[in-house]
């Protein structure tokens, strides 16, 4: 770890912890994050993790910067992850069918892979929640297997469908909300991902770990999944 405090604004501050996306680095981000609460208290007005860094929003009527950096540096000393921190882990159930995954076909052809087995490689590992962005819910997820990493497309589609799972060079998500999106989209879950009534509005949060289940088209249509074809939402 290696940290370093970059100005973001006159009341906020980058605090970078690492360069590279890695799993590892989670556990460091996740105790950093209770640190720089704890010790700027009712001066902290946001704080958001990401890959590498979290990005300290602070009150400049209860801080001035060179009192914000102190406090950051002092939180951040002798930093030592908790080892029996973890976030919530989360099964998400996908139906993975061509008509809501149309990259499943690419995926195949890209790593060698039939589509069962795209399907077993995708479903049958964990990943953390590494941020939130882009769309409210939408959470950043990794690291998919290197043989299954696929860049974005070309040409974003103009409207994804609610609850559409994708895959982009070595991450993976699953679309919150109906939105438009350049990823590979190999299926879709009928979890509700971002909702107004919960505490926090998103199902997921940075340092949690999911699951994607795969079930079949009855089971996705019980649990309240929207099988209409991409091709009709586009």
């Amino acid at each position: 770890m290696k940290l370093r405090i970059e100005v973001v604004a006159i009341d906020c501050l980058m605090v970078r912890l690492f360069d590279a996306i890695d799993e590892a680095n989670m556990p460091w981000m996740l105790a950093a994050s209770v640190a720089l609460r704890a010790d700027l208290g009712s001066a902290l007005i946001d704080l958001v993790p990401s890959y590498t860094t979290l990005m300290v929003h602070y009150d400049l009527t209860q801080l001035n910067p060179d009192q914000a950096h102190q406090l950051i540096h002092q939180a951040l000393t002798d930093l030592a992850p908790d080892a029996q921190a973890s976030g919530t882990q989360h099964v998400l159930p996908v139906w993975y069918d061509l008509s809501v995954g149309p990259e499943l076909t690419l995926l195949s052809k890209r790593s060698g892979l039939s589509v069962s087995e795209v399907i077993t490689r995708h479903s049958q590992r964990e990943y953390q929640v590494f941020a939130l962005g882009f769309a409210p819910g939408f959470a950043f997820m990794g690291l998919v297997e290197e043989i299954l990493a696929t860049p974005r497309l070309n040409t974003p589609r103009k409207r994804v469908a609610a609850g559409s799972v994708g895959i982009a060079e070595r991450q993976t998500a699953a679309y919150p909300v109906v939105s438009p999106g350049g990823w590979n989209l190999i299926g879709r879950t009928p979890s509700k991902l971002f909702d107004r009534q919960r505490d926090g509005y998103s199902l997921m949060q940075p340092g949690d770990r999911v699951c994607f289940a795969p079930v079949e088209h009855a089971e996705f249509i019980r649990l309240g999944g929207d099988d209409s074809p991409l091709q009709a939402q586009s």
